[in-house]
């Protein structure tokens, strides 16, 4: 099985890559055969959006086809994203735009987001509210919300860590263990022959 792992932030060495990478480690560790795939939208660089992904355009084509590819190939995802001003960021939009229902399409996603504070709440309303409709994403009724992210996940092993840290590292593994399991579900649903993009490619 094959987790995407998006890391929605636009800063280098981010806390949502912190957590991105943590979480590629357990899915690792809890050995449930995982294979996570890291997309660290920072590094990604993607240019915004224009029509020239509908046209196939040469650019585009070296840009995001590698990507596509690599999503196409997953199983399930994990979308990561800070809370900026009370919002997710404009990379993690702009992937949504890039992507579609090839890649993403009847396939479980975890909301995961990230607060210096005690914020993060904000971006899991808007991520479920957007970015699901053409892309057909299924997004998991749990989500995880890491508030005072700089003090958490930054010890390996898990005996030496604070009781707010012990308890976050507990909802990750609860969470990546439904997600592995709404990503064999899932799977059976597209396997089945009733999902029809070609005729209704686009969502209501």
């Amino acid at each position: 099985m094959k987790i995407g792992i998006i890391s929605g932030s636009h800063r280098k060495k981010s806390q949502s890559r912190k957590v991105a990478d943590f979480m590629a480690g357990r899915m690792i560790q809890m050995g449930q055969e995982i294979k996570p795939w890291l997309l660290d939208l920072a590094e990604a660089n993607f240019p915004m959006w224009d029509e020239g992904v509908w046209s196939g355009e040469e650019k585009w084509k070296k840009i995001w086809s590698p990507i596509a590819q690599e999503l196409s190939s997953c199983d399930g995802f994990v979308v990561i994203s800070p809370e900026w001003s009370g919002m997710a960021t404009p990379a993690l939009k702009n992937f949504f735009l890039l992507a579609s229902s090839r890649e993403l399409g009847h396939k479980p996603g975890l909301i995961v987001t990230v607060s210096s504070g005690m914020g993060g709440s904000f971006p899991v309303n808007e991520i479920r509210t957007s970015g699901y409709k053409n892309t057909r994403i299924c997004y998991l009724p749990e989500h995880l919300v890491i508030r005072n992210v700089e003090k958490l996940l930054n010890v390996v092993h898990d005996t030496d860590v604070t009781p707010d840290d012990q308890y976050i590292r507990g909802r990750i593994d609860y969470a990546i263990r439904l997600l592995a399991e709404y990503a064999k579900g899932l799977k059976m649903v597209r396997d089945s022959g009733q999902v029809d993009h070609k005729t209704y490619p686009n969502g209501m």
